[in-house]
């Protein structure tokens, strides 16, 4: 499943961003979207994980769990990339 994570930190990296998802399950992927022409983090990512299962206990764990003082926003991700709607 692929699941959108958003309001993170712009110092956090994609091996934090993993991190934090394997404590839930197998992660495929992590990975944090940057500005093409600053580098920047905007603030947002993407994490693959394998098991359906896991990938909703971590949605349903993380949301809204403040992390480095920003509460995330964490729910599966549409065909398109970007989060589903609640």
């Amino acid at each position: 499943m692929n699941i959108y994570v958003g309001s993170l930190n712009f110092k956090m990296n994609e091996a934090d961003l993993k991190e934090l998802f394997e404590g839930y399950g197998e992660v495929g992927s992590a990975k944090i979207i940057f500005d093409k022409y600053s580098g920047k983090s905007k603030g947002f990512g993407f994490v693959e994980m394998e098991n359906e299962a896991d990938a909703v206990k971590a949605i349903e764990t993380l949301t809204n769990r403040e992390l480095n003082g920003r509460p995330i926003r964490v729910v599966e991700s549409r065909n398109d990339g970007g989060p589903r709607r609640s």
